[in-house]
């Protein structure tokens, strides 16, 4: 039995090797079954294995260290995101990322990641803590940039950086730039470490331009510097030491825009100090051949750029002129039709109260792009005007102000919107209410649902407050004064806020069965999940349209000049988040200015948001219109969020 079982295995063995050399001569194709389903098996998961084995021989060359902040899943995990193994290629997730890096010893905030071997770093961070500055491009996947050159290879064409991109941010591939200026980089955990050569400054030299004033820093080498701005003074951080003598020796002058120059020795590192005139900002850019960084303080230091940033995303700043003026306008184009882009309203706390810098509100939300929004009380620092999400009425409208809303299908519209709230009592009493989740207070009463929170806290003394359960008042209760006791809101439920209205207040009983109807006008506007209110609207259908004063507006209002924010379309169906700025050597442009000034991008609609010192326009970590140190706390905000693409 046991050699008629031997025999029986040699003679399978034999066919299977006949069949194969049978396939490799051309002959008959045909393979066992067995074999075969092994054969698909091994197809189907061979490119998986690939992925696996690089991940692993990655760990092995010493990147498996703990990372410290999880990678967001939803970059690489969610199943709208996920190529199949039949797609041409698989995206390459992040290895790690981090938000500090080590500059020559010393910690910088900053984000960076790690794909595979390659580490980038995002381009807010590059400008930033590095000096390197964005120049326009066409291709979102290829960032050029300039760094002690505009010349970097000898030919005249800048360095062009690969990109990828996350939900907040989009990395720009620093190994071209490291390798050409001898960078170390090192990955340590959650912490990227980088040094540079050693440089030294050789002279500091001011000279006065026919614009404004100039600064020349002579160095040996390239090296990193830093740029921050505080209440008219440039602060420019060089990585490199100068030579005592040449501090004691420079004497800053005061020029057509410069009040005064102090250079201070600060170790292994120079911090230049700059004041400045209230009508100018500070350029700071850098040249080679020789080495040197340049420091231009004039009233039009704004550098004209056309970026592609992303799929759907287009960052851009220029000069618009209106007669003898020239304004400064940095704005975001979106494609609301982009499968790679959506919009929502964002706000910066769990609740509607409260203020933050744009900045935190959109990185929070986890958002690429971001602009502030509508209208809020500055004292109680609750919203005036309508924040419509996923269908939700955050906060609704007010005195008929302009409006934009949108949908997931990229539609949009802007108008005067309104909404009108009524409660029908069974015992036949009819009350218009006259707010839904506000801070704006008349009297009358208003409704406040879990939309605006878990609790609602009085706004004016003496407010009284109906609950409402299972469309049924439960119970009245009188209040004093203002923001002292929170009421919970129930969460089958919501509250009533009389103020000043008797009559209401003897309609709503305990035990009074209610039910409310709302309309929205224009009737159009129910048709869109996401709405955010802000006024005056300045353009309809190409035509400018101004009419502040019937959306109540005050007369101060009506005619200060400011620095304006706005969103609008365009006829290609494009989306324009638009700021405007002071103008050259004046103020900011009044709201019959800002419609001509976007009226210039081809909009056809256009809506005012909050502006002044709120204007802010945040992208991939940072604000890209002004320094983050001159931008007021807002309530809201309408975010840009990014399908990433690793």
């Amino acid at each position: 039995m046991t050699n008629h079982r031997i025999r029986t295995h040699r003679r399978r063995r034999h066919h299977q090797r006949r069949s194969l050399r049978a396939t490799a001569k051309g002959g008959s194709t045909y393979l066992s079954q067995p074999f075969s389903l092994r054969r698909v098996h091994w197809i189907m998961t061979a490119p998986l294995l690939v992925v696996a084995l690089s991940m692993t021989l990655s760990r092995q060359r010493g990147f498996a260290d703990t990372f410290e902040q999880p990678i967001p899943q939803r970059a690489f995990l969610s199943p709208a995101w996920v190529p199949t193994i039949a797609q041409a290629s698989i995206p390459v997730p992040l290895t790690r990322q981090g938000t500090q890096i080590t500059l020559n010893g010393r910690p910088l905030n900053a984000v960076w990641s790690q794909r595979q071997q390659q580490i980038g770093i995002s381009d807010a961070s590059l400008i930033r803590g590095f000096g390197v500055n964005l120049i326009s491009s066409s291709d979102e996947t290829k960032q050029p940039v300039e760094w002690f050159s505009n010349t970097a290879d000898g030919t005249g064409s800048p360095l062009k950086l690969s990109t990828w991109l996350t939900e907040q941010y989009r990395y720009l591939n620093i190994s071209e730039l490291a390798e050409r200026f001898g960078w170390q980089v090192q990955v340590a955990g959650a912490n990227l470490q980088i040094n540079t050569p050693d440089a030294k400054i050789l002279s500091v030299r001011q000279g006065r331009q026919s614009w404004g004033d100039r600064l020349v820093i002579d160095l040996d080498r390239a090296t990193p510097w830093q740029i921050s701005e505080e209440r008219g003074t440039a602060i420019i951080t060089v990585n490199a030491p100068i030579d005592p003598a040449l501090v004691r020796s420079f004497r800053g002058r005061a020029g057509g825009y410069v009040r005064g120059i102090s250079v201070a020795s600060s170790g292994d590192r120079t911090v230049i100090r700059i004041r400045m005139a209230d009508a100018a900002q500070s350029r700071v850019w850098s040249l080679n051949n020789p080495n040197r960084i340049l420091v231009d303080i004039r009233p039009d230091a704004l550098q004209e750029k056309s970026i592609a940033w992303s799929p759907g995303v287009r960052w851009t700043q220029q000069y618009v002129s209106l007669g003898a003026n020239r304004f400064p306008v940095v704005a975001l184009e979106i494609d609301p039709r982009s499968p790679e882009v959506k919009l929502r309203p964002i706000w910066g706390n769990p609740d509607m109260k409260g203020t933050q810098p744009l900045v935190t509100t959109a990185q929070r939300s986890q958002a690429a792009a971001a602009i502030n929004g509508g209208f809020f009380n500055r004292n109680n620092q609750l919203p005036l005007g309508a924040i419509r999400r996923d269908e939700r009425w955050m906060s609704g409208p007010i005195l008929n102000r302009g409006a934009i809303g949108w949908n997931e299908n990229g539609d949009v519209a802007i108008g005067r919107l309104s909404i009108q709230e009524t409660l029908i009592a069974d015992n036949g009493n009819r009350i218009a209410l006259r707010s839904l989740n506000s801070g704006f207070v008349n009297a009358g009463v208003a409704r406040y649902t879990r939309e605006w929170g878990t609790s609602y806290t009085p706004i004016i003394n003496n407010e009284l407050i109906v609950t409402v359960q299972n469309n049924r008042v439960v119970r009245q209760q009188q209040m004093g004064l203002a923001g002292q006791t929170a009421v919970n809101i129930p969460s089958d439920g919501y509250l009533l806020v009389v103020r000043s209205d008797r009559n209401a207040a003897s309609a709503l009983t305990a035990g009074t069965a209610v039910q409310t109807e709302l309309t929205v006008s224009p009737d159009n506007f129910g048709n869109y999940s996401q709405i955010l209110g802000g006024g005056p609207v300045l353009m309809l259908d190409g035509q400018i349209v101004l009419n502040p004063t019937a959306e109540q507006f005050s007369t101060a209002f009506i005619q200060q000049a400011a620095p304006r924010s706005v969103i609008a379309t365009t006829g290609t169906g494009k989306l324009m988040l638009i700021t405007v700025h002071n103008r050259i050597g004046g103020a900011g442009p009044t709201l019959s200015e800002a419609a001509r000034i976007v009226q210039q991008f081809g909009t056809v609609n256009a809506l005012n948001l909050d502006g002044g010192s709120s204007t802010s326009l945040y992208l991939g970590g940072q604000l890209i219109d002004r320094p983050a140190s001159t931008a007021a706390r807002v309530h809201n905000g309408i975010g840009v969020f990014v399908q990433p693409r690793l």
